[in-house]
């Protein structure tokens, strides 16, 4: 069974919300895969794991930093391609692109801007499609005044 959450991005951008929700993958046992659109991304977002709080450390790696052996041992892999060298059992997707390959993983993260018309109407058309698929359970958090609140 796979989990996906949906999750509508109100007030900061998923570099500033992946950190933390990676943050509680790590603690509770998961390989991390983040599938970029692009290498500014990637890039983006390695500097925000870097950087997100100074009193800890998120242990990551960008998929062209090393050879295969050093993917394979990222515990949190960012990446702009299909491949999952980590064996990562959840994907993370900043980029509001819903992958065919969701049921490989037991919890996806589907981040998407919910201020943006266009990237709403995507996440709801990706939504359906998640609930259509077999062995797929999405659930939709939406931030608010107090952080994430479940919705639905």
């Amino acid at each position: 069974m796979t989990e996906i959450g949906f999750y509508q991005l109100r007030n900061r951008p998923a570099a500033a919300v992946l950190p933390r929700l990676l943050d509680k993958a790590l603690a509770a046992g998961f390989r991390v895969v983040v599938r970029c659109a692009d290498d500014a991304q990637a890039e983006t977002l390695d500097a925000a794991l870097w950087t997100y709080d100074e009193g800890s450390f998120l242990p990551h790696g960008l998929a062209t930093a090393g050879d295969a052996a050093w993917a394979a041992a990222q515990p949190v892999l960012l990446t702009t391609d299909a491949a999952v060298p980590n064996a990562a059992d959840l994907l993370a997707l900043p980029s509001g692109v819903l992958s065919d390959d969701v049921t490989a993983f037991r919890r996806v993260l589907y981040l998407f801007d919910g201020t943006d018309q266009a990237v709403l109407a995507t996440a709801r058309s990706e939504w359906k499609r998640a609930a259509a698929m077999p062995g797929v359970t999405p659930v939709y958090w939406r931030e608010g005044e107090r952080g994430w609140e479940k919705a639905g």
